[in-house]
């Protein structure tokens, strides 16, 4: 077996939660790219389905399942029609997450509540229901999608800091317990990143553009792209002898 056999993932099967757009869609096709028949999982419809349709017009497996990572029932869904189709699951990337940006003070119950519910409860409800399918096989690799904002404050964005800690925090817990049963849980940490949505947000907010790439050592936002090979890393086998870590892929800016 040759080194880069070790980042195959040919045969393997993947859900990548929030894979409509984004990070998660650069990760869904990378993992493609590799091997992997991809479970595009989205609560918007129409970014499922393009990105979907997308993955299969380069001739890869690819299949869209819409989920709302918040609810037990629709979950459990995804699981059910995944398993119905491919028959097994291999890898859960989640990567479905929204942002707040607000001081800490003006945070609404319902602001704190969606942020918590989409960001941590949902990493947890999807990785709880795929990793009892994967104690039945003893095998699996889980990625969460954490930030680099879980080590590196920013003002103002104090709630989806506490979110995606707990991400990494939770990434560690799962990690430590499904070691038994040979299920790799790691996280990934990215930087500020320019996807579709940020882009209208620095347009609107430039001063806040300059703040964030002052704050990344090598000059410059993530890509979605930036992420793919991390992602490849963490679904193969190259991996099988690293868990439990967060490892920030964010352009040296948890070095200041």
């Amino acid at each position: 077996m040759s080194s880069l056999d070790l980042f195959d993932l040919s045969g393997r099967i993947a859900i990548v939660t929030g894979g409509g757009r984004g990070i998660g869609f650069a990760i869904a096709e990378g993992l493609a790219t590799a091997g992997a028949a991809v479970v595009i999982a989205d609560i918007l419809k129409e970014n499922g389905e393009k990105a979907g349709d997308a993955i299969r017009s380069k001739g890869f497996r690819s299949k869209f399942i819409p989920v709302d990572v918040t609810k037990r029932d629709s979950v459990q869904n995804l699981i059910s029609k995944t398993l119905e189709e491919f028959g097994q699951i291999d890898i859960l990337v989640n990567c479905a997450g929204i942002i707040l940006r607000k001081p800490i003070e003006e945070v609404t119950d319902e602001e704190w509540n969606s942020i918590m519910d989409v960001n941590l409860r949902g990493v947890f409800l999807c990785s709880q229901m795929v990793g009892i399918e994967m104690i039945k096989r003893k095998q699996g690799k889980i990625i969460n999608i954490s930030s680099n904002i879980s080590q590196v404050l920013q003002p103002g964005r104090g709630i989806y800091a506490i979110s995606k800690a707990g991400v990494s925090h939770l990434t560690k817990v799962m990690a430590l317990e499904w070691a038994p049963y040979h299920i790799n849980v790691n996280a990934i940490a990215p930087a500020p990143t320019m996807t579709d949505l940020n882009k209208k947000y620095f347009e609107e907010h430039p001063e806040d553009l300059k703040e964030r790439i002052r704050s990344v050592p090598l000059g410059r936002l993530g890509d979605p792209k930036d992420y793919v090979g991390m992602a490849i890393l963490l679904a193969s086998k190259a991996s099988d002898f690293i868990t439990g870590q967060t490892i920030f892929v964010d352009g040296g800016s948890i070095l200041i």
